[in-house]
């Protein structure tokens, strides 16, 4: 087994060359700058609490207010002004955080285990950029404590919610970013969301619990004689950045005499291939189950479903 590539400057490659944060570049280029860095924090409460969280994240902002912004949910705006900006809230940041964490994640897996493949390396990432797995790294930190939410959420539990904690969780790691650079926002990706628990994710993958699904049910489909499984995207929803996709996978089967197309299962996932591995998953599971009560069984009518968010695999 090949060991761990001992690259000491490993996960900021990309940004050895940025001399300055976002901001700075957008300053000298003339271009407009982040609303929040256009505002201040007044109420010393608050500025307590985001001293507080700064400490909790290792990293000291040069304006407090991006910090603030990525805390603020949309309910506050809907809420407190009569015109809603869409930089009145976290939502852009969270798209910009979105993209900054799978780039880190990315990096990290392409120069520390080298003798992974493409889709072992996906599979991985897709564990660390879940909903599931940023709304626990949210809930390990407390970051719930330090959100803003409107009087509704907040009667509501919204400091509890996983999509509220999740998206918070992105929109800080933009405002890293935007404040401090790539470096500062990749170092707090690795602290925060890889380093208690990638070893374990990685020693899973080596031992083949996290597979490639939609193999399996083709070899298993082959073995059988069942011919070739499909894939098809039944419907979406969601904004263009947050996409949710239902994935069925079908297959050909034998009803009154007549080839019928069925569906053996279904998965829901904000990508639409991670819903297909989940989809082909559960077929897998369905068939498999099938076999040791039946062998001579053919595949059950009922499908299998699964609501998933980008990467929970089991």
């Amino acid at each position: 087994m090949m060991e761990r590539c001992k690259d000491p400057g490993d996960e900021t490659a990309l940004s050895r060359n940025r001399s300055g944060s976002p901001t700075q570049h957008q300053a000298r280029a003339g271009a407009p700058q982040p609303r929040a860095q256009e505002l201040t924090v007044t109420d010393s409460g608050r500025a307590v609490l985001l001293e507080r969280l700064q400490q909790l994240l290792g990293y000291q902002f040069r304006h407090p207010a991006t910090l603030d912004l990525a805390l603020t949910h949309s309910s506050v705006a809907y809420e407190e002004q009569a015109e809603h900006h869409p930089r009145d809230d976290n939502e852009q940041l969270e798209f910009l955080g979105d993209a900054v964490l799978g780039l880190v994640v990315s990096e990290h897996l392409f120069r520390i285990y080298p003798e992974f493949s493409e889709g072992s390396w996906t599979r991985l990432r897709s564990q660390f950029v879940s909903r599931p797995h940023l709304a626990q790294v949210a809930q390990s930190v407390g970051l719930g404590e330090f959100l803003r939410l409107g009087k509704g959420e907040e009667r509501s539990g919204g400091r509890k919610k996983s999509a509220i904690l999740a998206n918070a969780v992105e929109a800080v790691i933009a405002a890293v970013y935007l404040d401090g650079g790539l470096e500062p926002a990749a170092r707090l990706v690795r602290t925060l969301l890889l380093d208690e628990t990638l070893e374990a994710a990685v020693a899973a993958a080596r031992v083949g619990e996290v597979g490639d699904y939609k193999s399996m049910l083709q070899e298993h489909f082959q073995a059988h004689g069942l011919g070739q499984p499909s894939y098809q995207v039944t419907s979406e929803t969601g904004p263009d950045h947050r996409k949710s996709f239902v994935v069925a996978v079908k297959f050909l089967g034998q009803s009154s005499s007549e080839e019928t197309e069925r569906i053996l299962a279904s998965a829901t996932g904000t990508r639409k291939k991670d819903a297909e591995q989940e989809a082909a998953r559960l077929a897998l599971l369905q068939l498999r189950t099938a076999a040791a009560s039946t062998p001579e069984s053919t595949p059950p009518e009922k499908p299998a479903s699964a609501k998933i968010d980008a990467g929970k695999m089991k």
